[in-house]
């Protein structure tokens, strides 16, 4: 993938954590990685949780500094579970992942998370353009650090269009003209067999339609409650002419 948007770790203390990152950027067609003052980096421990994403991990730039790592970013955005009292642009993951490519056009763009304990500090916001609050569980909001790249980077990956199309469905869906007869048809079979007074229905066939209209049934599923309803119809005719089995 071609899209400059780098994914920035800040002073991470736990190796694992770097190493499922890189997982996380990779599933999701990333694969730039930089590493600011990491506690311990490299390791073995890293690799482990990496899995098939080590080749990340190799590439991955090591920083001292936030300022380092986003010097040539057009735009930076400081990922946060927590709110900050002093007012700051804030957007939801998806809201980040579109502005995100729209200025990727021009140039790096970088998505920053802090450490596992205290996330970013005020210091490393102030190097930030706006704040990705993630919305999460009010009295438990703590996400782990992959966790939450992940959950950027599957937003970024969605709005790239990077995704595959939905399977076609099985059969078509059933037409307007064919639904419009099966509604006739369940009327009748409804009065026939009792179950609804013609002179006084109520709300029920409008109840039925929304239902109907709710599943989006398509040529096989309607073939099959057509079916159940002409049974019903030849039960109906055999006790009309008493050739019914009693």
């Amino acid at each position: 993938m071609s899209v400059p948007v780098r994914f920035v770790l800040c002073e991470t203390s736990h190796p694992g954590n770097i190493g499922a990152a890189a997982r996380a950027i990779k599933t999701m067609g990333f694969s730039e990685l930089v590493l600011v003052d990491p506690q311990d980096f490299p390791s073995s421990e890293a690799d482990a949780r990496a899995s098939g994403a080590v080749d990340l991990l190799a590439n991955a730039r090591v920083v001292d500094t936030l300022a380092e790592a986003v010097a040539d970013c057009r735009i930076v955005f400081g990922s946060s579970a927590r709110r900050r009292k002093l007012r700051w642009p804030e957007l939801n993951p998806r809201e980040c992942a579109q502005q995100a490519l729209d200025v990727a056009q021009t140039g790096p763009v970088s998505i920053v998370f802090g450490t596992e304990r205290s996330g970013l500090s005020n210091e490393q916001m102030d190097l930030c353009n706006a704040l990705v609050y993630i919305p999460a569980n009010p009295d438990y909001s703590s996400l782990n650090l992959a966790s939450a790249v992940q959950l950027i980077a599957y937003e970024l990956h969605f709005a790239l269009g990077d995704f595959q199309p939905p399977q076609e469905p099985e059969f078509p869906a059933a037409s307007g003209e064919d639904m419009e007869l099966f509604y006739a048809h369940l009327k009748d079979v409804m009065v026939g067999t009792g179950f609804m007074d013609p002179d006084n229905p109520r709300q029920l066939e409008r109840k039925l339609r929304r239902l109907f209209n709710r599943a989006h049934v398509d040529v096989n599923e309607l073939g099959i409650l057509r079916g159940i309803l002409a049974a019903m119809d030849k039960q109906l005719d055999a006790k009309s002419t008493g050739t019914g089995h009693g």
